[in-house]
């Protein structure tokens, strides 16, 4: 992983690729690579559609080694949706197979002259640029079955679906799984629409007779990765609660905290959360031949996700995680499980963000363009955005557009990004990180829910306003660092709670390297990846006044604690104050 390609697609004799040497970006890997490039690069004032953005897709400093976990991608650039600077992460074989051909990060410039949509092949010999305006308009899982015919059932795909086409700022970018189905998408902030934008449809990615990567010290590799799975493996999250359930595990877990936001950020709990719980869901996955337990990538040990089938049993799509379940589910009052896995794969078929999808239906619905509850006028909504017809557009554009269109006052969005499946009054140290990301609102910034409510790293009190800024900045840090090394952000309930898991992180990454890292050094890197992102955006023209939830969560109480948000505002202006 010693170059960086870049492929300008505005070149004024066709697209062309080319490679340098990594020079600055030495030593940086996912999130860091990504930010660094688009803060370094990006005018911050662009349109986020236009030439001058990039797409930069990088793998972590650890992809395509042996490390377990170690197979998640970032995507980055100006976000269509938020205006700010965008990392978009994924699972998925993309940035193991990416991080084997060599390169650690690959960044789509300029633009095409005209509409030819075109499709990207890199392999041992190097890069080609096809155009192929017969992948127009197609949907992710046919685009992916058609390029497997076209070039093995070895290759990793990336795409986007109509959404990313049509260039709507809910698009996603689409990562094949290991059954290369495009089911793990780098799902928020539009970066689908930027890559839509840039003429590219679908890059091919083939490792044949390319080699694992190798870590400067192989012996301390070894019995460092053996100690970190064995780490995954005894904590009561990652060793069984995730592989048995999925992340739906959550759903029972945060409905009876009273932070289920349902019906549109109306109340914290949904009477038919049981029905779309992890445990239903894993009975359904059971009852149906499908697989309960299954790795996004190779070398997952995890292995949160699944199969789930139709009622026919016939594959439907991955196993639903827990965001998607809500943001279908509880937010649109919606308790039927086999709806939520049609949208699911609607979704991802299309190529559309299951939150902003979600939040945005449930904005519709509070505007009376169906009733809570109603799953077939969910799908038909998701299908009209699938089909780009006027208010599909709108409702692809995401809730801040749906909620101004259709006059709706209690719109759930920061920085023009909707917020995830905890609700911030219920969880006020989750309500810090929504407010004040880099991203808009992202739950996996800062994930603060693991001491506000599963007592993990530590407890604080979900309802007090006391202690949540020092949390949500201290995991926003960490999970910058994490986001750099192209490990999967679960790993975070083990090394919170077990310190020699996190001390075989270290080890890993020390023997990878061959330079000796320590915590401080991982805090040091989290930062530096904060002030890339905090310095776009302040040039993008972002102040503390961004930083802030919208005022219904500080008016309305939330049922059943009768709570809204407390923390201050002046408070939320501390957390980058290191």
């Amino acid at each position: 992983m010693d170059k960086i390609l870049r492929i300008n697609m505005g070149n004024e004799g066709g697209p062309k690729a080319s490679e340098e040497p990594l020079g600055d970006y030495a030593g940086l890997g996912g999130r860091g690579m990504t930010s660094a490039i688009v803060s370094k690069e990006v005018p911050p004032l662009c349109h986020p559609l236009g030439k001058d953005n990039k797409l930069v897709i990088a793998p972590g400093i650890l992809s395509g080694s042996v490390a377990a976990q170690s197979g998640r991608v970032s995507v980055g650039c100006k976000s269509p949706l938020t205006g700010g600077i965008k990392e978009a992460n994924s699972g998925g074989q993309g940035s193991q197979v990416l991080a084997r051909l060599g390169y650690a990060a690959l960044v789509l410039e300029g633009q095409p002259k005209d509409d030819t949509l075109y499709k990207i092949v890199i392999n041992k010999d190097g890069v080609e640029i096809i155009a192929d305006n017969s992948l127009k308009m197609m949907g992710n899982y046919d685009l992916i079955e058609k390029m497997k015919q076209e070039y093995g059932e070895k290759v990793a795909c990336v795409s986007i679906g109509q959404a990313g086409e049509m260039k709507m700022a809910a698009a996603t970018v689409a990562f094949t799984d290991m059954e290369q189905r495009p089911t793990r998408h780098a799902g928020r902030g539009g970066v689908g629409a930027v890559m839509g934008a840039k003429g590219v449809k679908v890059i091919i990615l083939d490792d044949a007779e390319m080699p694992k990567r190798s870590p400067k010290d192989p012996e301390k590799f070894k019995k460092a990765n053996k100690a970190f799975v064995k780490g995954l493996r005894k904590h009561p999250i990652t060793g069984e609660g995730l592989p048995g359930f999925g992340t739906n595990i959550l759903t029972n877990v945060i409905n009876e905290a009273g932070a289920l936001p349902t019906h549109n950020f109306q109340t914290g709990q949904f009477d038919g959360a049981s029905k779309i719980s992890g445990e239903t869901q894993t009975e359904i996955m059971k009852a149906r031949d499908g697989l309960v337990t299954h790795g996004c990538h190779r070398g997952c040990v995890i292995r949160c996700s699944g199969i789930y089938m139709d009622k026919e049993g016939k594959y439907l799509t991955k196993r639903p995680e827990y965001e998607t379940v809500w943001a279908h589910g509880g937010n649109c009052g919606i308790d039927d499980m086999d709806a939520i896995a049609m949208l699911d794969r609607l979704d991802d078929d299309f190529g559309l963000d299951t939150i902003e999808m979600g939040a945005t239906i449930g904005v519709a619905m509070e505007a009376g363009l169906a009733k809570f509850g109603d799953s077939d006028a969910a799908i038909d909504m998701v299908k009209e955005v699938g089909k780009g017809t006027s208010l599909g557009r709108i409702l692809g554009s995401g809730a801040a557009v749906t909620g101004k269109v259709f006059g709706v006052e209690r719109v759930p969005v920061v920085k023009g990004q909707a917020l995830p499946a905890y609700d911030p009054r219920s969880v006020q140290g989750i309500g810090v990180t929504y407010a004040t990301s880099t991203m808009g609102a992202d739950h996996t910034a800062g994930y603060a829910v693991t001491a506000n409510v599963l007592s993990v790293g530590g407890t604080v009190d979900p309802l007090k306003p006391e202690g949540q800024v020092e949390l949500s900045r201290n995991l926003q840090i960490a999970t910058a660092a994490v986001d750099a090394t192209g490990m999967c952000l679960f790993i975070a309930f083990a090394i919170l709670d077990q310190a020699d898991t996190f001390n075989a992180l270290l080890d890993l990454l020390s023997a990878f390297t061959g330079q000796e890292c320590t915590a401080d050094d991982v805090t040091a890197l989290g930062k530096q990846i904060l002030e890339y992102e905090r310095d776009f955006n302040k040039r993008a023209g972002f102040t503390a006044q961004h930083d802030r939830l919208p005022d219904f969560f500080k008016t309305e109480k939330l049922s059943p604690h009768n709570i809204t948000f407390e923390v201050k505002d002046e408070d939320l202006d501390q957390v980058f104050n290191w």
